[in-house]
């Protein structure tokens, strides 16, 4: 059995999501479904009007989203009787949110609003379906799907859980939401902005299987932004270490978590264009095509952290009190370099950034720099390999370069620049490290 997902823009109009029914007839599979394209933004701003007690704003938001349901399920819906259901769908979710309008808003209730964008979108799909003569079973993910007190997906609840919910369904086709989740306390919660690919490949992991399908408006993993550069191609085959290094550096078409699971398990990942079918996509697996340089991606929102002390000099345990901070604050570490007086590391949340820099502080002298862009270029560079450092540094010899990370993983070479130069630097190495191969 297939895991199949498709994004918010797959199913960002009737006529789309009209064509992801045609791709699943006859499919075994569990379709994975992100919210309408659009919705989860559209609700991420009500909660923000809602913390700030805006709630007149607030109401006249739900009403035009609302109103802009009612139009999709208008079209996406022709008899009477499923047309009657999906308008009555739409008011009772659409109640619900305008519930929050009328007492405290709090955190819980904004992953609570939040979660009605998955909830729509497969109800919508199911009645669709329905419609079409399509039969499919409904798994909700908040019966499944759970995160631990370290906010990480729990393997052995979702495995045993969605294998009960399974049984309970006689059909080969199943619908779930993707996102959302409960936390262990029950409430309802989500893997954060991508997390339907994340769920996705919990769940074939879960299931064990045969593939997971990752369906968007773009066919495949291309070797550079195309939003950004023009000229840029689809891959056809990456290795699961290529594909993490690219997604969790600014790949935009895949979330970054979502690969471990199935590297776990063996079980291959496709990238495929919901809009372009025929199209060959990407092939996620173990094995490593024979090329130098792969792709290129970027991440932006980066603080440059600089800690500067005398005390460093020859003296253990100062990384460890530097990692312990971060540790306490839950504050992932991206790029690290080193030298024996500074440590520079580089971090994409900032949110508990002034408390970071006041304990700091303690250690030595600290500078922070912002508007920082990390450039990743990912290929397969060997120890044994030669010249790949030059080729790739010459076509940069124009940018300043802030820090540079090279050889943590034989698959990545991270280089932070200034924001403002990521434009030229991502055409610079597309021209240098992937034009001038074609041309030859």
């Amino acid at each position: 059995m297939k895991v199949i997902k498709f994004g918010g823009t797959s199913l960002g109009s009737p006529s789309r999501m009209k064509t992801v029914a045609k791709l699943i007839k006859n499919q075994e599979a569990i379709i994975v479904l992100s919210a309408i394209s659009g919705t989860t933004n559209s609700l991420s701003n009500i909660a923000q009007l809602l913390y700030r007690n805006d709630r007149n704003e607030a109401k006249k938001e739900i009403k035009q989203l609302a109103e802009g349901y009612q139009k999709f399920a208008e079209e996406l819906l022709k008899t009477t009787v499923q047309l009657k259901k999906g308008k009555e769908l739409i008011e009772s979710h659409f109640a619900y949110i305008g519930s929050f309008t009328e007492d405290l808003f709090t955190l819980h209730e904004e992953k609570s609003i939040l979660a009605q964008g998955e909830l729509l979108s497969t109800a919508l799909f199911q009645l669709h379906l329905e419609e079409q003569k399509i039969h499919s079973c409904l798994l909700p993910a908040l019966d499944f799907m759970r995160i631990d007190k370290d906010l990480e997906p729990d393997s052995y609840y979702i495995k045993h859980n969605i294998e009960r919910e399974m049984v309970h369904c006689n059909s080969s086709l199943y619908l779930t939401q993707g996102y959302i989740c409960r936390n262990v306390f029950g409430e309802i919660d989500n893997l954060k902005r991508g997390g339907s690919d994340y769920t996705a490949s919990l769940i074939g992991a879960a299931i064990s299987a045969t593939e997971v399908e990752i369906w968007t408006d773009i066919d495949g993993m291309h070797n550079n932004d195309p939003r950004i550069v023009e000229d840029t191609f689809s891959i056809e085959y990456l290795s699961y270490d290529e594909a993490a290094e690219l997604a969790y550096f600014g790949a935009k078409i895949l979330h970054p978590a979502s690969v471990y699971p199935v590297q776990l398990a063996g079980i291959p990942i496709w990238l495929k264009n919901t809009m372009e079918p025929n199209k060959p996509g990407t092939k996620i697996a173990k094995d490593i095509e024979n090329r130098e340089f792969t792709a290129i991606a970027a991440k932006d929102g980066i603080t440059a952290i600089k800690i500067k002390s005398g005390r460093m000099l020859l003296a253990y345990g100062f990384l460890r009190k530097i990692f312990d901070i971060f540790e306490r604050y839950k504050t992932p570490i991206d790029v690290i370099t080193t030298s024996e007086v500074a440590v520079s590391i580089t971090i994409d949340d900032n949110t508990n950034l002034d408390l970071i820099h006041e304990e700091l502080r303690y250690l030595g002298e600290v500078e922070i720099n912002k508007q920082l862009s990390i450039v990743c270029v990912v290929g397969n560079f060997s120890h044994e390999s030669m010249g790949s450092g030059n080729q790739l540094f010459d076509c940069l010899k124009h940018i300043p370069i802030r820090m540079v990370s090279y050889g943590g993983s034989q698959h990545n070479v991270s280089i932070v620049i200034d924001t403002n130069h990521k434009k030229d630097a991502l055409i610079s190495l597309n021209n240098g490290l992937f034009n001038s191969v074609k041309n030859d």
